[in-house]
């Protein structure tokens, strides 16, 4: 979809003057035929209105906004006081209306947040296309000088976050009515071993700030510390991981989910400032092995990481001072005790050293000391290197670098040195009973154009991968795919909407309930205002419930937990398991810039003209001959078979521009995640048994067929021996084949479609040679007296 038609449909109506007139300005660049200084200068100032007007409007609704949070937050601690002060069993109408009235308030200010973000990435993006376009177009350079009047008005430079978390404590309280839930929320400390069941999206930079506002509504923002004032440092977290940079084994590992396979990192919280390092070890267990994947973790202050990762510092020495303080109990001191020896004994014997660094902000969404569920939203996403390899003394001797902090982007680094994550990270974290269903609007928003679901995501092997492009080989599924656009049309009724805004039932406009044209709906007659609203809403209620049903439909598949079935598939299996659709999303981006130029020549004339008239008829026709030739090609048809499809975890993107295929770079391989059980041995050796009872029992009517003594007998009995031998020898190299794929976890094709057709075709012609020979010699009466005589 062209920006400009993507502009006009995504604009709020309310704000319409303020946006980037871009039909204008792309108007003001195919007027002048020769464009020269003064057509320049006249395109320069029609801009710079453009920015000064945009600007202007996003700093009114900013301060706006502050202003309107501030008052909120006043009202919310009057209405709290309001409630405590009422005495216990009384009735609480008014406060209760009071709660609804700010929840309105609130829910309204989360439109107008959400509203201004897009606000800004629209006009963003338009004054980028259209700076594009002017050079492209005129030939004069205008992208470096306008690029710093973009940075001396930077309207595209707001934080939201600090809105996000301000706006997440009043709805809280709001939704609570007063009394929101609390408990432990701690970064660690507490949080030694824990377990949870885990499932990874991208999520696209124009849809970050809808998706916080859309989560704060159901949990609230996980805050360390409420008593201090918000600081984006505070949301950094800092990961650095270790490998074998000779062998690469834990990369492997953790790439081919192998049984026990580790992952060793230290990780600390805010800026480099922070004294407080968690080291910590991320165990892989399969899951028929009855145990679940965990993560341990324990602290060391930050002068001591060196000393430890060379051996000088003793386990027993780092927990000493807490055996004395005994704040902790000796279990979970010699628990953690044990941790570090384990890990300080990995990182010296398999000479482990640091190798990736990844950093982002994270905004965690859960409930205080409740768990169950846990939302976290990573952005600025960066991968760093670490090692000391090619002749680069990156850490030195120290146990990381220090030349970045939380500086994002890390300008100072080399190219080479970093990789921008271009998207979010959404982690969605559940902790459910058995036969429990995470709550709907889960369901909801990671089924909606908000999300693209990435199963065994991971920021390590991503940037382990992408940061040594010449050492590692064995590459994951997403990484070839990295180019492909995952926004998405809107698929259902899911977002941020204005209280009492509602879509409308039909496509001709807004319902309104002050227009006595539209009062009579759906061959409703006109009544007062109160029953039209009962009408209205009521009409809105049956809308809902049908959308409710068309997407609890769509979700059957998709259910996050169900336990009851020992062998159902994981969320992020079943999202792997899904069909291959065939339908392209349209996704809006530059206009053609083919035509604009097919446009500038025709305008100009000449040979240029010329040249170009010949590139586009003979592109037109080409096109055509190729769509004809394609149609008229018979071809197969692929049978439909329904959802549910086995698809060995590669998730079925389908986007404009997409292959289908996953193709690797040259001199790579690319991994598939590939689930292997028990029960897949098993079945290997059963289909091998059955050969062997096969091929035994050919073997015993070739014996049998012996015993006859004619000559047709005895070729008769050689044909099955040799089917008989050939069964038994292929079934062994194919069992063998077999079992050497599924220990390497390799995603090949088991089913076996020739072996079982030769076979019969073998015994076939054995049977038909046979009986052939019979006839031949003049039936089987025939053939029975012949051998009488002989005898």
């Amino acid at each position: 979809m062209r920006f400009g038609q993507q502009l006009k449909q995504s604009l709020n109506k309310e704000w319409v003057f303020y946006y980037i007139d871009y039909d204008s300005l792309k108007d003001a660049l195919r007027v002048h035929h020769v464009w020269d200084e003064t057509s320049e200068k006249s395109f320069i100032e029609q801009l710079e209105k453009e920015l000064d007007k945009v600007y202007t409007f996003q700093r009114v609704k900013a301060e706006e906004i502050i202003r309107r949070i501030a008052s909120s937050e006043k009202e919310v601690g009057e209405a709290v006081g309001r409630a405590q002060e009422q005495p216990a069993g009384q009735a609480l109408d008014a406060v209760e209306d009071d709660f609804d009235l700010l929840e309105e308030d609130l829910s309204d200010i989360i439109a107008d947040v959400h509203d201004l973000a897009k606000f800004t990435q629209l006009n963003y993006t338009g004054f980028q296309k259209i700076i594009k376009k002017h050079d492209k177009s005129t030939g004069w350079f205008l992208k470096p000088v306008f690029a710093a009047r973009l940075k001396s008005k930077p309207f595209f430079q707001d934080n939201y976050d600090s809105y996000v978390v301000k706006l997440s404590r009043l709805y809280d309280i709001v939704r609570t009515r007063g009394n929101p839930i609390k408990g432990d929320s701690s970064a660690g400390g507490k949080q030694q071993n824990f377990v949870r069941q885990t499932t990874k999206y991208w999520v696209h930079p124009d849809n970050i700030v809808e998706l916080k506002l859309i989560v704060l509504k159901h949990l609230p923002v996980l805050v360390f510390n409420p008593n201090k004032e918000f600081n984006e440092e505070d949301a950094a977290i800092t990961s650095i991981y270790f490998d074998n940079t000779d062998t690469w084994e834990l990369y492997e590992g953790r790439l081919k989910k192998t049984e026990g396979a580790e992952a060793i990192r230290l990780r600390w919280y805010g800026g480099m400032s922070s004294d407080t390092i968690f080291i910590e070890r991320k165990t892989h267990r399969e899951d028929w092995t009855g145990e679940e994947s965990v993560k341990a973790r324990f602290k060391l202050k930050e002068k001591n990481v060196t000393s430890y990762l060379r051996g000088e510092l003793q386990p027993e020495k780092i927990f000493e001072k807490e055996r004395k303080e005994q704040k902790r109990s000796e279990k979970d001191i010699a628990s953690d005790e044990q941790l570090a020896r384990e890990i300080q004994y990995r990182i010296l014997t398999r000479k482990l050293e640091p190798v990736t660094r990844s950093f982002y902000h994270r905004t965690a969404f859960q409930l205080p000391g409740d768990a169950r569920v846990r939302i976290s939203l990573d952005t600025e996403l960066t991968m760093t290197r670490e090692d000391n390899l090619d002749g680069k003394k990156r850490a030195g001797d120290n146990w990381r670098r220090t030349d970045i902090g939380v500086d994002w982007p890390f300008k100072q680094l080399p190219a080479e040195d970093k990789e921008l994550f271009p998207y979010a990270v959404l982690e969605v974290k559940l902790q459910t009973q058995a036969g429990q269903e995470p709550p709907q609007w889960i369901r909801h928003l990671t089924s909606s154009h908000l999300v693209e679901a990435v199963p065994k995501f991971s920021k390590y092997i991503h940037g382990t991968a992408t940061l040594n492009p010449k050492r590692i080989n064995l590459i994951p599924y997403w990484y070839p795919q990295m180019h492909v656009d995952i926004r998405k049309p809107v698929s259902h009724k899911f977002g941020i909407e204005r209280p009492g805004a509602s879509n409308d039932i039909s496509t001709s406009g807004n319902l309104d309930d002050d227009s006595e044209e539209e009062d009579t709906v759906a061959g409703l007659p006109a009544a007062n205002s109160t029953d039209d609203d009962q009408r209205l809403r009521a009409l809105r209620e049956a809308r809902d419930a049908m959308e409710q049903n068309e997407m609890n439909r769509r979700l059957d598949y998709g259910t996050l937990t169900n336990e009851s079935d020992p062998n159902a598939l994981d969320i992020e299996e079943r999202v792997a398991a899904g069909r291959n659709r065939d339908d392209d999303y349209p996704i809006y981006d530059s206009d053609s810039e083919d035509d604009d130029d097919y446009e500038v020549a025709k305008r100009e004339g000449g040979l240029r003209f010329a040249r170009k008239w010949v590139e586009h008829t003979a592109a037109t026709v080409g096109s055509s001959i190729m769509t004809g030739l394609i149609a008229i090609i018979p071809k197969p048809t692929p049978t439909d078979v329904g959802d549910g499809g086995f698809q060995l975890g590669v998730p079925t993107w389908k986007q404009a521009g997409e292959v289908k295929r996953f193709k690797a770079p040259r001199g790579k391989r690319i991994h598939v995640p590939v689930r292997v059980e028990p029960k897949v041995q098993l079945a290997t050796e059963r289909t091998f048994l059955s050969w062997l009872e096969f091929s035994i029992l050919i073997g015993s009517i070739a014996a049998t067929l012996l015993n006859f003594g004619d000559s047709l007998s005895f070729a008769a009995a050689w044909a099955f021996t040799i089917i008989a031998c050939i069964a038994l020898l292929y079934s062994a190299a194919l069992y063998l084949w077999r079992v050497r794929k599924i220990r390497e976890r390799r995603a090949v094709v088991y089913h076996d479609k020739w072996g079982p057709t030769l076979l019969c075709l073998g015994l076939f012609l054995a049977v038909a040679v046979s009986f052939g020979y019979r006839f031949g010699k003049g039936g089987l009466d025939g053939g029975l007296k012949g051998d009488l005589k002989g005898k």
